[in-house]
């Protein structure tokens, strides 16, 4: 990205960041007193969903002007100070922090006290599998091996697509491979015939096999529900509320900037991810940024709580507690001018 672009970018986002949250003097200057005290948030940094919280806290909250927002490597166990996922977590105590649905529906047994308060991004996820292994239609899946991680969104929109044509996970062979970017490779050398995961790894694993591959994604069978979460407790302390509420108003600023122009974010989303600028910018359009609650969120939630519910060995919570977990308050407080 030419520097003076970004730095024009960054400006812009400056701007109307002051102006939509706190306020400007006549020369564009922050006014320091709106400026307020540091958030700390943790998510995967290396996803594509974070990008609004990561130009939030880059050029939209109002106290980055000397670093009031941080980002780290991490997400809901963070809230609670549990010990972070092995690879995918850094310590420190969490004011916000990012997840998919399902790891909310997950963590919130243990800690009902887990708010969702944002959805920050829906991932459109799909299937990537070789021709040459027999796959012409998502009925031929059956008896097929597949890289996918268990437990998690991706692996909640396999059984749905599974589902969708007569299937469940007992027709297929599911193959852990971790790291995840070895997956395209393991795709390629016929290790596996199907990959699905969240981007960019599906962008390269159909990249790896070229005109072998084919394609399967139905939205409305399932996206991801990218969430930003808080905890009740955090909710209910006047100074945390106030910069929570800040920070989401922020990410709300920070969506509408991305979706005019999605350069700025998707330099970040390179930057924190080390993913090629190229390979974000291709794979861009398999996410949503709405910044709102999703009207569907709860109904998701309790069709995923029965999947999660029996692959724990758990009875599935129902409809009425998981409506508990999503507090809307904080997104009115936000739009309030």
């Amino acid at each position: 990205m030419d520097v003076n672009l970004f730095g024009s970018i960054r400006l812009a986002s400056l701007l109307a960041a002051c102006a939509i949250a706190t306020g400007c003097a006549h020369d564009g200057a922050p006014r320091p007193a709106a400026t307020l005290p540091p958030i700390a948030i943790h998510g995967n940094i290396q996803t594509f969903e974070i990008a609004p919280v990561l130009l939030a806290a880059d050029a939209h909250y109002p106290g980055h002007y000397p670093g009031g927002a941080t980002v780290k490597m991490g997400g809901i166990p963070n809230l609670f100070g549990e010990a972070a996922i092995p690879g995918y977590g850094s310590p420190g105590v969490a004011d916000v922090a990012t997840h998919a649905e399902t790891q909310a529906l997950r963590y919130s047994v243990a800690h009902p006290d887990l708010r969702v308060i944002l959805t920050v991004s829906e991932g459109f996820y799909r299937i990537v599998a070789r021709r040459s292994a027999g796959i012409t239609k998502l009925a031929d899946l059956r008896g097929k091996r597949i890289a996918a991680v268990a437990n998690t969104s991706s692996g909640y929109f396999l059984n749905r697509m599974l589902a969708s044509a007569g299937m469940t996970e007992a027709d297929v062979t599911l193959v852990p491979i971790s790291p995840l970017s070895a997956m395209p490779k393991a795709l390629a050398d016929g290790t596996v015939d199907v990959v699905t995961v969240w981007e960019p790894e599906v962008e390269n694993a159909a990249a790896a096999i070229g005109d072998d591959a084919i394609q399967f994604s139905d939205s409305h069978v399932y996206r991801e529900i990218f969430g930003l979460n808080t905890t009740a407790a955090n909710l209910a302390d006047p100074e945390k509320r106030r910069r929570i509420v800040a920070f989401v108003r922020s990410v709300i600023a920070a969506s509408t900037a991305l979706r005019a122009d999605p350069a700025g974010a998707q330099a970040l989303v390179s930057k924190s991810s080390g993913y090629d600028i190229g390979l974000v910018e291709r794979a861009w359009h398999h996410q949503g940024y709405p910044a709102t609650l999703v009207p569907d969120l709860l109904d998701t939630m309790v069709e995923e709580e029965k999947w999660l519910a029996a692959l724990d060995k758990r009875p599935a919570r129902d409809r009425a507690t998981l409506a508990t977990l999503i507090d809307g308050s904080v997104l009115e407080e936000a739009r309030k001018p």
